[in-house]
């Protein structure tokens, strides 16, 4: 028996006991190696139909858009339309944030990689007419700048949708169909839909949430704004059309039957490092131009997660090992699922693992927070950090503006030492202790920046 034919054995023994421990109602998984594929299904699309989940479903990638947003940026590089290190006014003259100076100075490749520095949660919905991104952009007018341009990664969902307004204006057509034109043809994809419109056409998947003090049930609504489209708000697909984007990326950037979607030195530039990351467990270590870099391993694993409302999907790709895998899920512990899953696609098919999941030390050592006590403020969150007579440290969480709208609760939590200037939550959300990296500021002074993979600006002591 194949080592892929072992994985699938594996997933029809497995992974129905592993949706019920992790209480995931339905899961799509594929593997690519060398160029073969194996997939499956498992679980329900819908609590509510009990509609069965097969190879074919189609779930919602959420933020991996991003690498096909990307893909088609560089497509624009290989043909000379636009360049990298060119600040995006140059094709993308209306576009502007609150600070003027770094409006004029914001690059493509800073977008790209997440180095942009204007605040990044921005989620208005501007319609969902073909020129709904083009009055997205224009919303951005008053977006503060959190850093200079290039200064340090924050996490940018507004700047990938700079990036799919710029790939608009220079190929003339709106976003959905340059996806459609530039890599969903081109690489013979039938299993795809950009919005509940086509969606509908195929066995689609409906995302869970869990209400304060009430079960897993259907979300109220199936996407976020399609305005969002290029940042992850919209793209469905079954896995195996998502790992023949990936197949595309680990053979050069050309398609299963030869067709050139990208040049070989972008395909590979996209997985360079380009900025580092603080310590933060769950993203990746470095990122690149659109793809996330995990360290860890002996060898290198690069991909991207994506979240939308209730869904939650992964994508892995080992290079040396020729490798891709991913996981595509409708709620409950995703993340649990994807350790379990992945994590043993990896350990059969590659000297690779998933690198820990960062924990609370046993005996965390005593902190003086004076460096961390403050408040740190985006547009969606206050983050308040304390330290009692105790020296306990604690963050408290108030949701604000879209936060606040979408039923987002304030929390507090305990923080303990994890090391060097980055703490951990004592108890788990979701499964998951969270770190907070404090960055920035004079060596011993108060720091500039709480990241948790989005850099938040002190805003009061």
């Amino acid at each position: 028996m194949s080592k892929l034919n072992e994985i699938h054995g594996w997933w029809e023994e497995r992974l129905p006991a592993l949706l019920g421990q992790y209480g995931v109602p339905g899961a799509a998984v594929a593997v690519d190696l060398g160029g073969e594929v194996v997939d499956h299904g498992a679980g329900v699309l819908n609590l509510s139909t009990g509609v069965e989940v097969n190879a074919d479903a189609l779930f919602q990638i959420g933020s991996i858009t991003k690498v096909w947003t990307a893909s088609l940026v560089m497509q624009l590089v290989d043909e000379g339309l636009v360049e990298l290190d060119e600040p995006v006014r140059v094709r993308l003259p209306e576009f502007r944030v609150a600070d003027q100076s770094a409006s004029a100075e914001v690059t493509v490749r800073q977008l790209l990689n997440h180095t942009a520095g204007f605040e990044g949660d921005i989620f208005t919905d501007t319609g969902r007419n073909d020129d709904c991104v083009e009055k997205y952009v224009a919303t951005l007018a008053d977006v503060p700048q959190i850093f200079s341009p290039g200064e340090l990664f924050s996490y940018n969902n507004a700047g990938y949708c700079v990036l799919g307004r710029l790939v608009e204006v220079v190929r003339g057509k709106p976003f959905a169909t340059c996806l459609r034109d530039h890599l969903f043809t081109p690489l013979g994809l039938t299993h795809t839909a950009h919005g509940p419109e086509e969606a509908i056409l195929h066995r689609v998947a409906v995302g869970h949430v869990r209400p304060p003090g009430a079960a897993l049930a259907p979300a109220p609504v199936w996407a976020l704004a399609t305005s969002n489209a290029p940042a992850g708000s919209m793209l469905a697909m079954r896995p195996r059309d998502l790992l023949a984007f990936a197949r595309m990326h680990l053979d050069g950037g050309t398609g299963a039957d030869g067709t050139v979607v990208l040049r070989d030195t972008s395909a590979k530039a996209m997985r360079e490092r380009e900025v580092e990351l603080p310590r933060l467990g769950v993203m990746g270590d470095a990122w690149g131009l659109g793809w996330e870099i995990f360290d860890g391993a002996s060898t290198a694993v690069i991909g991207h997660d994506g979240t939308t409302i209730g869904q939650a999907a992964f994508l892995r790709m080992v290079p040396e090992h020729d490798l891709a895998v991913t996981l595509l899920t409708n709620g409950g512990d995703s993340l649990g699922l994807y350790r379990e899953v992945v994590g043993h696609v990896l350990r059969e098919l590659t000297d690779a693992d998933l690198p820990p999941i960062p924990v609370p030390p046993a005996d965390p050592r005593p902190v003086d927070a004076g460096r961390y006590t403050g408040t740190y403020s985006s547009r969606l969150f206050d983050n308040t950090v304390t330290q009692d007579d105790a020296r306990r440290i604690w963050v408290r969480c108030v949701p604000k503006g879209f936060a606040a709208e979408i039923g987002l609760e304030p929390t507090t939590f305990e923080l303990v030492a994890l090391d060097g200037d980055t703490l951990i939550a004592a108890e788990p959300e979701n499964g998951f202790h969270q770190p907070y990296a404090f960055v920035g500021g004079a060596p011993g002074g108060p720091a500039q920046f709480l990241h948790t993979g989005r850099a938040d600006r002190r805003t009061a002591p």
